[in-house]
């Protein structure tokens, strides 16, 4: 079954690069993990960024939070200030 997952997040001013350092980080291993990003949109004031993501499953998407990289690229999301929120998600 499917899993879709919303992230959003909300980035402090000035803040950005570190942001999308860390993005070009890990969003390459989604695919690794059979993740696909479906969309990835930024308001137009760039601090909000939102993903909507797909797994085949929930222990693919745990494989892919527990990947190393992902883990050892933590620094550059925390030097980006992000806060960030994930929620699972459905079509309606």
């Amino acid at each position: 079954m499917t899993v879709t997952y919303l992230l959003l997040a909300r980035l402090p001013e000035g803040r950005l690069d570190a942001f999308d350092r860390y993005e070009s980080a890990v969003l390459p291993l989604l695919a690794e993990h059979g993740g696909r990003l479906e969309r990835r949109l930024r308001s137009l004031d760039d601090r909000v960024e939102a993903h909507l993501v797909s797994f085949p499953d929930d222990e693919h998407f745990a494989a892919y939070r527990a990947d190393p990289r992902r883990s050892s690229a933590a620094p550059l999301l925390e030097a980006s200030g992000a806060a960030t929120e994930l929620l699972a998600v459905r079509d309606v």
